[in-house]
């Protein structure tokens, strides 16, 4: 949008009020009431002021030419912080004097001296145009479903003050209608009879700032006031030169505070000025307000260890190069930036994927590497097991309880591991088992990159790549419901992989009815191959020499396996490939490691020592090692 339409723009909430202001005597404001907001118009303030929607309203009617304006809450009663003289007109219609410059009245029942009663005869009279502005009104009662007497006394009060309200005609023979403007925080926090099928009201929702209000805030000469006056005139020069450099700057930093309230983006621009940013730095305050920090892990990231990563991969998770292939593009993607460039959004994660195939093939893992790459660190893997959330309120579990419910206080297990961890991979396993309800917050998550927390917080997903795994699409039922196998192991890798995602379309558009989840994680179905016998032998040496390395280094005991022992561990292995390389360490563990423990225990051999395995009697019950071992020379040494 070029700057000179940027500065006719006006909200559209606002047009609404213009429109409606003239034919509905009650309107009520909802959403984001508690936020300040630039005046659109020059009038009583110069265009682009920020006030609160109090001091909005105000200068709104009068320079509309309304002849009083007053507000209402049931803390203080009538008042005009604005113009404290508008109240002594007030008092001229309800007949009640102002103490302070305010008029206490109480919100409950319809006694002449009450707050009710008093914006009837306001509404009635016809001498002077008067809006009343109920500011709070989400707080006048305790529950819209549970009314007391005296609470639906009070709004039946202003349903017949709003049948008799009238119009009034200035000296230029204006119209005007007397008005009452309700602002509540949403709009079911009021009795549903109060404005459902009421002809005489229009509810008005105020939305976060849209793209076009942010970029009035940044684009013209607002741009400066982010900046320290030095810093801004050393930059200035500069980008003067370079126009295009300044508007791709400015465009970046709109699109990154994109659902932020106007409370915040002032903040940001409080915070920019304070940290002395230059203006090419600009954006990173978004990071600094976000998650409290200035330099962003994903700028510092080691771009050598990254080109490197197949190889970590492939010591760690065998005979899986498509799904390490694609796991990679995604991560070369978020840091060459080009992240959800297809979509509108500039706040989403970082990556999503979505891990299916046979149990045991390395999907956790494959994420646990990924994490240690990129953050230094396997616990930067955070998981969850979503078969602990398929419960109908597993939702506020996960994200937090609304107010007045248990656990309230404590925050959602997901929400509160994004705050404190925002940079991180997010595994949610099992995807498939989750209640739908969580399904429903995982769209939010995925399209917007952000989610509010039951305390009402705002918790940021666009540094994250997120992770789903399922075993989906390895049984399929038949028309009968019978469970029966949908891939099997002497299938090329290629078939495996098209019937496994088949399958999972088919859940999320038939099963489910949800293809709309499907449309968030797009192309990114990695599916994971079967460990075939090839890579079985491959993972079995490596939990091997895993074994070998951890006596070798902690206790000192050399250990030695003849082909013949392992030839009995492969030939198990290969009979127990089912459960992937989770079967191949069970075998490990009940042919290798039980039985060796018991060996080293019954021969005293604790460490300093030397252990040949010579074959592992699997015939055996338990199963038993036929080996010899000695103490080594330095265990001989020390007891001599």
């Amino acid at each position: 949008m070029t700057d000179h339409k940027l500065q006719e723009y006006v909200p559209k909430w606002h047009r609404e009020l213009e429109l409606f202001s003239q034919i509905k005597p009650l309107l009520i404001l909802d959403g984001n009431v508690l936020d300040v907001y630039q005046y659109p118009v020059d009038g009583s303030i110069p265009q682009g002021s920020i006030v609160r929607l109090t001091d909005y309203l105000y200068y709104f009617f009068k320079d509309k030419g309304y002849d009083a304006v007053v507000f209402y809450d049931n803390l203080r009663g009538f008042y005009n912080t604005c113009e404290p003289a508008m109240v002594k007109k007030f008092s001229g219609m309800v007949q009640a004097e102002p103490f302070n410059g305010v008029i206490r009245a109480d919100f409950r029942g319809t006694k002449e001296a009450g707050a009710v009663a008093m914006i009837g005869k306001a509404l009635a009279q016809n001498q002077m145009s008067t809006v009343i502005v109920m500011n709070m009104a989400s707080r006048y009662i305790s529950s819209p479903d549970n009314l007391t007497q005296e609470e639906v006394d009070s709004f039946s009060g202003l349903v017949r003050a709003l049948l008799e309200a009238r119009d009034v005609m200035d000296s230029q023979h204006v119209m005007r209608k007397n008005l009452l403007v309700v602002i509540a925080n949403k709009l079911n926090d009021l009795p549903v009879w109060f404005y459902l099928q009421n002809p005489n009201a229009r509810s008005i929702a105020i939305g976060e700032p849209s793209k076009e209000e942010r970029e009035r805030l940044v684009i013209g000469e607002n741009f400066a006031s982010f900046f320290a006056r030095d810093v801004y005139e050393a930059d200035g020069a500069a980008y003067q030169k370079d126009p295009e450099s300044l508007r791709k700057v400015q465009e970046k930093f709109v699109a990154l505070t994109e659902g932020m309230s106007f409370t915040e983006l002032n903040g940001l621009r409080k915070l920019c000025k304070k940290e002395r940013l230059h203006i090419h730095e600009m954006c990173n305050v978004v990071d600094l307000y976000k998650y409290g920090i200035r330099e962003n892990p994903w700028k510092n990231l080691d771009l050598e260890e990254i080109k490197q990563a197949a190889v970590r991969f492939e010591e760690r998770v065998k005979g899986q190069p498509a799904a390490q292939s694609k796991t990679l593009d995604i991560v070369k993607r978020a840091i060459t930036g080009l992240s959800g460039l297809q979509g509108s959004s500039h706040g989403r994660p970082k990556g999503v994927l979505f891990f299916a195939g046979p149990t045991g093939t390395g999907k956790t893992e494959t994420a646990k590497t990924l994490a240690e790459i990129l953050f230094g660190r396997e616990d930067a893997c955070i998981r969850f097991d979503m078969s602990e959330y398929s419960q109908p309120h597993s939702d506020q579990k996960l994200l937090g309880a609304p107010p007045g419910y248990v656990g309230y206080e404590a925050g959602g297990q997901l929400t509160n591991a994004v705050r404190n961890r925002p940079f991180s991979i997010l595994l949610f396993d099992e995807i498939e088992k989750a209640h739908p309800t969580i399904l429903d917050k995982f769209l939010q998550i995925l399209e917007d990159g952000r989610m509010t927390d039951g305390q009402g917080q705002t918790v940021y997903f666009s540094e994250c790549i997120i992770i789903f795994t399922s075993n989906l699409g390895i049984y399929t039922r038949n028309a009968r419901g019978e469970r029966s196998l949908n891939v099997t192991m002497d299938m090329p890798y290629e078939e495996v992989a098209q019937r496994v995602r088949h399958a999972i379309e088919d859940y999320f558009k038939l099963e489910l009815g949800r293809p709309e989840i499907l449309n968030r994680i797009g192309e990114n179905i990695v599916v994971f191959d079967f460990i075939r016998p090839d890579v079985a032998k491959k993972i079995l040496a490596a939990q091997i020499q895993k074994i070998v390395h951890f006596l070798q280094e902690d206790k000192d005991i050399a250990l030695v396996l003849s082909e013949e022992a392992r030839g009995r561990l492969t030939e198990a292995a290969l009979h127990n490939l089912a459960n992937g390389g989770r079967g191949i360490g069970n075998i490990v563990e009940s042919h290798l490691i039980n039985p060796l423990s018991r060996f080293l225990f019954d021969h005293d051999f604790y460490e300093h020592a030397s252990v040949t395995i010579r074959d592992i009697d699997v015939a055996a019950t338990p199963i038993s090692l036929v080996a010899e071992g000695v103490p080594s020379s330095r265990q001989v040494a020390e007891e001599g």
